[in-house]
């Protein structure tokens, strides 16, 4: 009955959590502008009576929501941001901007934050009715996309004194979420020559633009000798200007370093630095080195997982109309490879009988079926912020179906379908999911007990350290256009 009396809160108050979700569509503000999407998730808070704090942990685009007390205190982490470049229409199976180079929710986060928020409506509306003892405390938190905004809150201790931490993630398939995820580093490495003449005094410059070259090409020779999962990409982000008769006199590369371990990323991080000052040597140029931003692996519990995968049985997938089938069919077959993600898990998973399951839904247009629970986990190749989250509580997530199978990531597709029948349905079923989850953690004290265990038993006795040094601040980067 306990979860009951939160599924209903979520069921009545879905109109205004959906109203949410398109409204922050509309404003797709890319990592740490999120004002806008901000405003409309605290006014929400306020009005079902959080205490909220603006601002936390010195980044001005995070915030969170707090209500209850005492133990236990469980989190909901809520993102916002959206990805430049990405605008697209709503609704239509074509590539098709209404405002060419604005940036679009090209990873769902519309839905994620609105749904997290709305898990926390329902917690707080059976700690109500119960009177059982606990918080909920909904956790804002800007600049995933590329800025690694949970990172910086955990820098500032915003995690602190959480004994559990549970967030959800848009996708193509229901599934609980046992594997790891990728640290990284993201670097920008800034050249400084001289100009000069190119024709008439070439001998007097100093190319900043040759130096990045040669950084670059230094790092493709070290990718043979980095390990196997570790990955290394760059964008040129200034090359100098557009005048080839004038030695380029500075010159911007921004990388992405990748490895399961931060201690992985740290060295290969150290190798990249010699390169780029052995790049600077060779041209007699300098190089500024500024670390923008990182977040560590993921360190998914599997006690708080396996919850959820539990109440995305108990729930039961959505079902959806005519008409929202045929936008997932018609988005299915805009794609180039539709069945790469049920390929993978059939690749993954370990038994016969799972493998078979899985691939019995091979062809199907949406997924609406639950992915088996994985014991072992699997190793993700892209990267989270809620992996430092993960280093300071006990964390889990939970992946539910709001675009069509084989969707690809970061696309315009996806935010085609931000504000269609399919995210509003698995928005719900996301909120429900983690309201039930945290519910069976306050109902049952046992199951926060095994999950403290497993994360202690994980670290090892191995402390959070955040891989941003002092001085680091979040910044917005890249493309802002609105």
């Amino acid at each position: 009955m306990g979860k009951q009396i939160a599924w209903n809160e979520i069921d009545n108050t879905a109109a205004e959590i959906l109203e949410a979700s398109d409204i922050i569509w509309d404003c797709a503000e890319t990592a740490f502008l999120e004002t806008k999407s901000m405003k409309v998730l605290c006014d929400l808070l306020r009005k079902e009576g959080f205490e909220v704090e603006e601002g936390i942990a010195d980044v001005p685009t995070a915030f969170k929501g707090t209500f209850g007390s005492g133990k236990p205190v469980i989190g909901f982490l809520g993102e916002y941001d959206a990805l430049s470049g990405l605008n697209q229409v709503a609704g239509i199976a074509e590539k098709q901007a209404f405002n060419s180079g604005a940036p679009g929710h090209g990873c769902g986060h519309n839905m994620l934050g609105t749904a997290a928020l709305s898990a926390a409506m329902g917690v707080k509306k059976y700690l109500q009715e119960t009177g059982k003892s606990g918080t909920v405390i909904f956790f804002g938190c800007p600049g995933e996309e590329g800025g690694s905004g949970k990172a910086f809150m955990a820098k500032g201790g915003a995690f602190e004194g959480l004994d559990a931490a549970i967030t959800w993630h848009p996708g193509d398939n229901n599934r609980a979420d046992t594997g790891s995820s990728l640290a990284n580093y993201q670097v920008a490495y800034k050249f400084y020559g001289t100009s000069a003449h190119a024709g008439g005094a070439p001998h007097l410059g100093r190319s900043a633009l040759d130096a990045l070259e040669l950084m670059n090409m230094g790092v493709q020779f070290l990718r043979e000798h980095v390990i196997p999962e570790a990955r290394i990409h760059y964008a040129i982000t200034n090359t100098g200007g557009y005048s080839p008769n004038v030695v380029q006199p500075y010159a911007e590369v921004l990388y992405l370093i990748r490895a399961p371990r931060n201690a992985q990323v740290e060295e290969i991080y150290q190798r990249v630095n010699k390169i780029a000052e052995g790049a600077a040597h060779m041209t007699e140029t300098r190089v500024e080195i500024d670390f923008v931003k990182g977040c560590s692996n993921l360190i998914s519990n599997k006690v708080i997982a396996k919850k959820l995968w539990e109440n995305l049985h108990e729930i039961g997938s959505p079902e959806y109309t005519e008409e929202e089938m045929a936008l997932a069919k018609a988005i299915h077959e805009s794609t180039d490879k539709p069945y790469e993600s049920i390929d993978k898990f059939v690749r993954e998973y370990d038994t016969k009988a799972d493998k078979q399951e899985i691939a019995s839904h091979k062809g199907e247009t949406l997924y609406t079926f639950i992915l088996p629970f994985h014991e072992r986990g699997i190793q993700g190749f892209g990267s989270t912020d809620v992996g430092d989250v993960s280093w300071n509580c006990p964390t889990a997530q939970v992946y539910v179906t709001t675009w069509a199978a084989g969707t690809p990531g970061h696309s315009w597709q996806i935010v085609a379908q931000g504000k269609s029948g399919l995210a509003h349905k698995g928005l719900i079923y996301a909120a429900k999911t983690m309201a039930g989850a945290a519910i069976d953690m306050i109902e049952d004290p046992e199951i926060l007990v095994a999950a403290k265990e497993e994360f202690d038993d994980t670290l090892g006795g191995e402390g959070y350290l955040c891989p941003i040094p002092d001085g680091c601040r979040p910044r917005a980067i890249g493309m802002t256009k609105a």
